[in-house]
């Protein structure tokens, strides 16, 4: 009789198949090559972190937090993304080392879905942190990176979407005058639920002309020209302000020949709080969702009490492997079947051949069932079985 569950795994969670998990790794090593290319070093940082530390300064909504308690009764959180344990580090083991600081990571996070979500609960994400730089080229460099990134995995269809969470947070206050009366605003931005959106802007208590210049928010999508449009439409110095660091970043892109990969979108709206600036996320291959995502959080580091402006992002590894249409077949491999009186040279034959580059399986034929199968699971099956002879013979 079988336990319950015993097929079944947690919510959200997923198994790595071996062709799934070669195909991911390959794509990770690219990704690795490429961040070490430009300067950035790997960190890695514990699974498990304080809640009232990195838990509370991720911006990770509450119920998503899989929390647990340690033996003295103090409050854990599996690590809900990595920007914040980064800032940590930064405050911390690396508090000596002068900025601007380039670091780069590969690791799981985990955030609890809700039962009818589909979401992964638990999933691979690869970034990096530029930390201590406020500069356009440090924006540029990060846009730059990740471009670069996703078209040395082999992906050829992909966008880069750019907004301002400044601008945005700029216009709303400057219409509605507070920040909490612009709260709904931000979060049908975020859901991207314009219909939303424009039904709560005509129930606002605003004059036409108001309600027009918060509904003409929604059209400021599309290529670089937008910027043009995007500030004739705000007053206010800081929403100015956000339109000249979106012109600094276009300069910043074409001097590293990417400005055709970008799309604007003043309606970009990130579910992190921590967010201060230019924001932007990219999409490939029609997938439905975002495979990547970053931008610019120049307040975080002050909570650890090393204040500093930064700015990263972080690809969705199994995301990444989706838009690149990939199977995950096994890799191809060699299996030499051999009697226990050929074992020697069977080693020997596969120790050789592995230092060509091959895989290659040492299979005892006593614990074979069907010899006919092997030829199914492997490229080619090398045979060397019976009494010792000269060569090897090919099936």
């Amino acid at each position: 009789m079988s336990k319950l569950f015993m097929f079944e795994k947690p919510l959200g969670m997923r198994d790595a198949l071996p062709g799934y998990f070669q195909t991911k790794r390959n794509v990770q090593r690219v990704i690795n090559d490429e961040w070490e290319s430009w300067g950035y070093l790997p960190v890695e940082t514990p699974t498990l972190e304080y809640y009232d530390t990195v838990g509370s300064a991720s911006a990770i909504l509450d119920h998503q937090l899989f929390k647990l308690l340690d033996q003295q009764g103090r409050t854990l959180v599996l690590r809900p993304d990595m920007t914040a344990p980064i800032a940590r580090v930064t405050a911390s083991g690396l508090q000596n080392q002068h900025f601007p600081i380039r670091l780069a990571y590969h690791t799981n996070v985990f955030r609890a879905q809700q039962l009818e979500a589909g979401r992964p609960a638990e999933f691979e994400q690869l970034g990096v942190e530029l930390i201590g730089d406020g500069t356009s080229s440090a924006n540029g460099e990060v846009v730059s990176l990740m471009i670069e990134a996703l078209r040395k995995t082999g992906l050829t269809t992909f966008q880069i979407t750019v907004g301002h969470v400044g601008y945005v947070n700029a216009l709303l206050e400057e219409v509605l005058g507070n920040d909490e009366r612009a709260d709904d605003l931000r979060r049908f931005l975020y859901e991207k639920n314009y219909v939303g959106y424009r039904q709560h802007v005509e129930n606002l208590p605003l004059s036409s002309l108001d309600k027009k210049k918060l509904n003409s928010l929604l059209r400021l999508r599309g290529d670089w020209r937008t910027l043009d449009e995007a500030l004739n439409l705000v007053q206010t110095p800081a929403a100015k302000e956000a339109v000249e660091e979106l012109q600094e970043l276009k300069t910043v892109l074409e001097h590293y020949e990417l400005s055709d990969y970008i799309k604007l979108d003043f309606n970009l709206f990130m579910h992190m709080s921590y967010y201060t600036g230019i924001v932007f996320e990219s999409y490939g291959n029609n997938l439905g969702v975002p495979l990547g995502s970053g931008g610019r959080y120049d307040e975080l580091l002050q909570q650890f009490n090393r204040p500093a402006q930064a700015v990263g992002f972080g690809l969705r590894l199994d995301l990444l492997v989706e838009a690149l249409g990939l199977t995950g077949a096994v890799p191809s491999q060699t299996c030499i079947l051999f009697s226990p009186e050929r074992r020697p040279e069977a080693v020997d034959q596969a120790r050789r051949l592995r230092e060509t580059g091959k895989r290659v399986v040492l299979q005892d034929i006593r614990g074979v069932e069907d010899v006919d199968q092997l030829s199914e699971s492997y490229e080619d099956v090398v045979s060397m079985i019976g009494k010792k002879k000269e060569g090897a013979s090919h099936e």
